[in-house]
């Protein structure tokens, strides 16, 4: 109501009206009759608003107020969009659902995937201290890229069988082949001969935001095939270190379980935003759930199929270890511990003048506690890139730049010693 600030009630205006004379003087009033154009004088009785009228009168104008503003909002948020939720979030996908309806139950997530996860079991042939053979099975997940058999799952779980067996969701079982693995990513990609199989859609890590529901669905303990876990992302980009690799991950708060490996994080619109990779363990850990966000599985994915490798990877073009304990500094017989170069293979690492045994004290301006450190900081580089390796050599700091390279296919399995 535009003009409500204009309502103005008192006593005085009810008993008195708008225009009410002086009390003591005559009030003269004077009607105009339209027929003969003429006037006459009389004092008729004040007329008065009754306290029920005003009360009627303010409860309608309350209903059209409300009314009238609901309208505006609906009409405004139809028009640009929003949210009432006082806290900044990416509303792409959020907008579109919530006019589209395309926001799935957690049952309907789930019949939109089981049938594009898998149960993988691997056999590996081991030797042990006699140079006797034995045979250790393993167990995990995949999730089916595309329809002609090509599945995602990670490096860990298939790295060294002799066999790996795919079992559909229907409980049909299909050999599998290795096509490709990166242990820096871990991820690898194995194929059956199937055809009509219902891939996975992959989500937009760009319209993910932390509170969004998940399921995961996969293989724990390695015998509950088709397993489904909800929960929540607990937080985006996480940097934690798995097997001396430095990873940014998705976490999570949905249920994981050795077996859940290589298996699909899904979103609330059932897309793929993840592959499962690891958990945090312990008696007093909970939800503590990791996944290799979308983007990074589908590009690596895609390299690994077409080239057998991932492609425009840079790299120093040295061979590093840790030597992080006194135990190993002393075994190596430097009395330093820290990061050192055993092997300089790249011609950019020779030419800058980096030598075997150099221990490496500062990339650009991070100080390197790790080889997983150092070769998460070079693979946020481009090839081409020049950055700035410190180290100590005799007992001096010597810093020299070194122009990275693009990795080589014969080098991708040993990316987690390499810089």
């Amino acid at each position: 109501m535009d003009d409500w600030d204009k309502f103005n009630y008192s006593k005085d205006s009810v008993s008195k009206g708008p225009h009410a004379a002086p009390q003591g003087e005559p009030q003269t009033y004077i009607n105009y009759n339209s027929n003969t154009g003429s006037g006459s004088t009389y004092a008729p009785q004040p007329k008065y608003v009754t306290m029920k009228v005003l009360i009627i009168a303010l409860i309608i104008c309350m209903v059209l107020s409300a009314a009238i503003g609901a309208a505006a909002y609906a009409i405004a948020m139809s028009a640009f969009g929003g949210t009432t939720v006082d806290k900044t979030i990416k509303t792409t996908n959020y907008n579109l659902a919530r006019s589209t309806g395309a926001v799935l139950s957690i049952q309907e997530i789930i019949a939109r995937n089981e049938n594009s996860v898998v149960a993988i079991s691997t056999e590996t042939v081991k030797t042990d201290f006699w140079a006797g053979q034995y045979v250790t099975q393993g167990a995990g997940s995949g999730v089916v890229y595309s329809e002609d058999g090509y599945i995602i799952t990670n490096n860990h779980v298939i790295s060294g069988a002799s066999n790996i067996n795919v079992t559909l969701h229907d409980g049909t079982e299909y050999p599998a082949t290795l096509v490709a693995a990166d242990q820096l990513t871990d991820v690898a990609v194995i194929k059956i001969d199937a055809t009509g199989l219902p891939a996975v859609t992959f989500g937009d890590m760009n319209d993910l935001n932390v509170g969004d529901a998940v399921v995961a669905i996969g293989n724990p303990l390695g015998t509950l095939s088709g397993t489904a876990t909800e929960g929540i992302v607990s937080a985006l980009e996480r940097e934690i270190t798995i097997d001396g690799k430095q990873m940014t991950l998705i976490q999570t708060s949905a249920s994981i379980n050795p077996g859940n490996s290589g298996g699909g994080l899904f979103d609330q619109y059932g897309n793929l935003i993840g592959i499962v990779v690891a958990k945090s363990s312990g008696s007093d850990v909970e939800g503590l759930g990791f996944a290799i966000p979308c983007d990074k599985v589908a590009s690596v994915a895609k390299s690994l199929i077409e080239n057998g490798y991932v492609e425009g990877r840079p790299q120093a073009g040295i061979t590093i270890v840790d030597l992080t304990d006194a135990n190993a500094a002393m075994r190596a017989g430097v009395t330093i511990t820290g990061v050192y170069i055993s092997d300089v293979t790249g011609k950019n690492a020779q030419k800058a003048g980096l030598q075997k045994g150099d221990l490496i004290y500062y990339l650009d301006d991070t100080k390197i506690t790790s080889s997983a450190q150092l070769v998460g900081l070079i693979q946020k580089h481009e090839v081409g890139d020049v950055v700035t390796f410190t180290v100590v050599r005799d007992n001096e700091l010597i810093k020299m730049d070194v122009e990275l390279e693009l990795s080589q296919p014969q080098q991708a399995a040993q990316q987690s010693t390499e810089g």
